[in-house]
């Protein structure tokens, strides 16, 4: 039969959630690493049981860790990332050299087809690739080297690439997202870039056709249909029906357009799940309401999901990689909030339960549906 495994990040360890298909009842695993920061965590698609681990901390600095049992046992691999060909160095963006000051892997994304290959995204702004597994990384260089790199500016979390994703229909087709430079798209493999930002609008940025400047803060792509792609920016949700060659607002009638999470359900890429937050400044649902919207049209018509979720007195935030899907039949979705609680609908987001709670702040959530 069937089952799930949730892998859920917190600012305080990892943890690994297990269930059969039902998903009714689940076992608990963790913490691992007890008092590290867990940015996020994620199993190849072909080999489920292989699992990476960012494990960041403010002493002891920055740690890949694997696990090829499924979570059992972990072994720090290579943290020798190369960057731009130099170990430990990088070129400025005023073309000057100085110490890489590497702080966080902000995403992890291994391949769809080999379970050696996998990316990191990394602040500064910076892409990885390892072949074997994660023992030895290279920079993909094109990207920071971009005409436009000089003026990408940090968001309020630093100049992060936390989003990743592969085109399952052409392994040389890449997305990333940076905040707070905007989105970009390879068909090189990584060789090189250019940003796909046209359409979208910001506050502050004078230049309506800026190439880059924008707050995304993630995007979403079914793999059935990978030029169709939904974008929750700093405020906005988005959709370009062409790969990202032109954005547009697909907000409608949400409570909110700010937000940090975005998902499309595993068999239907039209429905589209965001949780609103309430302002850029007050990180938290509107009228202190948890509520996920849920659209069955790719946008602009949304319903407000509540079943089993608390609708007053909830002031929790829910970031950029806290929602994720399984792959069964009556597909699940997950999401993961700053007060420690892991969320599941196992109907599409019709009702909801709390699997667990009382965890520290989590910070990501990832699915693997388990043969």
């Amino acid at each position: 039969m069937p089952g799930v495994r949730v892998l859920v990040g917190t600012r305080k360890g990892a943890f690994v959630l297990t269930s059969d298909s039902g998903r009714k009842q689940w076992e608990v695993s963790g913490p691992h690493f007890a008092g590290w920061e867990i940015y996020h965590m994620k199993g190849s698609p072909v080999a489920p049981n292989r699992l990476y681990v960012s494990q960041s901390s403010g002493w002891f600095g920055q740690l890949i860790q694997r696990s090829d049992d499924g979570g059992a046992t972990w072994e720090p691999v290579g943290n020798a990332f190369v960057y731009d060909g130099v170990p430990g160095t990088h070129q400025w963006y005023d073309g000057t050299q100085h110490p890489w000051e590497f702080k966080r892997v902000w995403h992890i994304e291994p391949s769809l087809t080999d379970p050696d290959v996998v990316y990191a995204g990394a602040e500064d702004a910076a892409l990885f690739r390892s072949d074997d597994g994660g023992l030895t990384w290279q920079e993909l260089s094109g990207l920071r080297r971009h005409t436009t790199g000089p003026s990408w500016q940090p968001g309020a979390g630093g100049m992060c690439l936390h989003t990743i994703k592969l085109d399952a229909s052409d392994p040389n087709r890449i997305f990333v997202a940076i905040s707070a430079a905007g989105a970009f798209r390879t068909e090189d493999g990584g060789e090189t870039w250019r940003p796909i930002n046209r359409g979208l609008r910001s506050q502050g940025i004078p230049d309506e056709d800026a190439e880059v400047g924008h707050c995304v803060h993630s995007i979403a792509m079914h793999p059935a249909r990978p030029d169709v792609l939904f974008m929750q920016k700093h405020w906005d949700v988005m959709r370009s029906d062409n790969a990202g060659e032109l954005w547009h607002e697909v907000s409608g009638n949400l409570p909110s357009d700010f937000g940090f999470p975005i998902a499309v359900h595993a068999h239907e890429p039209n429905t589209v799940y965001v949780v609103p937050i309430k302002s850029d400044s007050e990180h938290f649902p509107p009228e202190g309401k948890l509520r996920v919207y849920r659209s069955r049209t790719g946008g602009d018509e949304w319903e407000a999901l509540t079943t089993g979720l608390p609708q007053q007195d909830c002031y929790v935030n829910v970031l950029r990689d806290a929602m994720a899907v399984d792959s069964l039949d009556s597909c699940g979705i997950y999401f993961v909030t700053t007060g420690g609680q892991v969320y599941a609908s196992p109907d599409g987001g019709d009702t909801w339960s709390a699997i667990v709670r009382d965890l520290p702040a989590v910070l990501s959530v990832e699915v693997q549906t388990l043969p």
